[in-house]
């Protein structure tokens, strides 16, 4: 007889601590937002979430870990999106249904969106999350091709796709309205097209080819 099994609920203390997470992540976009990332200190952050500062380093190590705190959690999604494809499926394909079946962008998302916007040294710091993805992508696209550890076809297909997702998000943080959730998709449904038909390319080439063999 086989015995179902679920994933265990989170005890109180648990939930307790992941609401006090969220807390401080939304009352410091809140303040970010209206006050300017700069202009908002940790200490203004724990008077507003009604939590001693000492607190705050419990759950973020810098207002740059509470702005960027989604971004090592998307890099691990996308890292298991890629490592548990169906058989068959390429890199495209996963990132493809990967991305589609994200929502809309919530409140927060927009509010980090707008502190963002109004710092060009908080565009770099994103840039430089985006880029890890690049390390990803390039053992996945390995993957793909069956690429051996000298076969620089991996890299650089993989420095393209990173280069291609961060200019459009670099767009789309730069617009002054926000953009049509749909037309966005549209636009990167078009660039995973390219990409497809790049790898495909690539994938029935035949006989791998070595920059200076």
């Amino acid at each position: 007889m086989q015995v179902e099994t679920s994933t265990p609920r989170p005890g109180l203390r648990e939930r307790k601590k992941q609401q006090t997470r969220e807390n401080i992540e939304r009352v410091a976009l809140e303040l970010f937002a209206e006050r300017g990332y700069e202009g908002t200190t940790l200490a203004e952050i724990a008077e507003a979430a009604n939590i001693s500062p000492r607190t705050i380093f419990s759950y973020f190590q810098s207002k740059e870990d509470i702005l960027f705190c989604e971004e090592p959690s998307y890099l691990e999604m996308v890292r298991e999106v890629l490592r548990e494809r169906q058989a068959g499926a390429t890199t495209v394909d996963a990132l493809r249904e990967f991305i589609s079946s994200m929502p809309p962008p919530d409140e927060q998302t927009m509010l980090r969106k707008k502190v963002l916007a109004a710092s060009p040294e908080l565009q770099m710091k994103l840039r430089a999350h985006i880029f890890q993805l690049e390390g990803v992508f390039e053992e996945s696209i390995a993957k793909d091709l069956g690429a051996g550890p000298d076969d620089v076809r991996p890299a650089l297909i993989a420095a393209s796709m990173t280069a291609a997702f961060a200019k459009v998000r670099d767009r789309l943080e730069a617009a002054s309205e926000e953009p049509d959730h749909e037309a966005v998709m549209q636009i990167l449904e078009q660039i995973f097209e390219f990409l497809q038909a790049g790898l495909q390319a690539l994938q029935s080439g035949g006989e791998t080819r070595r920059i200076g063999a």
